[in-house]
């Protein structure tokens, strides 16, 4: 994990080859198995991969809490690189604030991912880097506070994906 200039970093080995881990990033079938935090059921609403495309999914919890969020890719190039903001929305796919309360006012509504895949011996090295996109100072300085966190959550959605990775491979 990496704090400068509000960016933040993880990379994970996967014990998987590059093509099949790009594969379970960008098809509905696989998505649904293991994007969005532990414990949530994930419904794909719409899929549409290239550039200007969007994923849109709902994310429900356990107690029945359902929130919208989605992708608008950037760029795509299979199977190494995919760039795309991510952020919260309504069921119809318009973008709005964090769901969370008003203490989460200053998180950014826009984040920038870049993820990029290397193989290396049949193994994959995962890397995302994300950063606020379009956002002000404060955003900026809200999401640096919240590496520790996000790093939590990302942790628990790529475990899911080293599990199920291991289930289809």
């Amino acid at each position: 994990m990496a704090t400068t200039e509000a960016k933040l970093e993880i990379i994970r080995t996967i014990n998987a080859p590059r093509e099949l881990v790009f594969k379970v990033w960008t098809e509905e079938e696989h998505l649904k198995h293991w994007w969005g935090p532990t414990g949530m059921a994930i419904h794909v609403a719409k899929l549409d991969l290239r550039p200007g495309g969007i994923f849109h999914y709902s994310m429900t919890s356990p107690d029945g809490h359902k929130m919208w969020g989605k992708f608008i890719f950037q760029e795509i190039v299979a199977p190494e690189k995919i760039v795309f903001i991510n952020c919260f929305s309504d069921e119809e796919g318009n973008t709005i604030p964090a769901p969370f309360g008003p203490e989460f006012a200053n998180f950014p509504k826009e984040v920038l991912n870049v993820v990029t895949l290397t193989e290396e011996n049949g193994r994959t090295t995962l890397t995302l880097r994300g950063g606020p996109h379009h956002a002000t100072a404060e955003e900026h300085e809200f999401y640096r506070s919240m590496f520790e966190s996000m790093q939590q959550g990302f942790d628990g959605t790529f475990d899911q994906l080293e599990k199920y990775v291991a289930q289809i491979k």
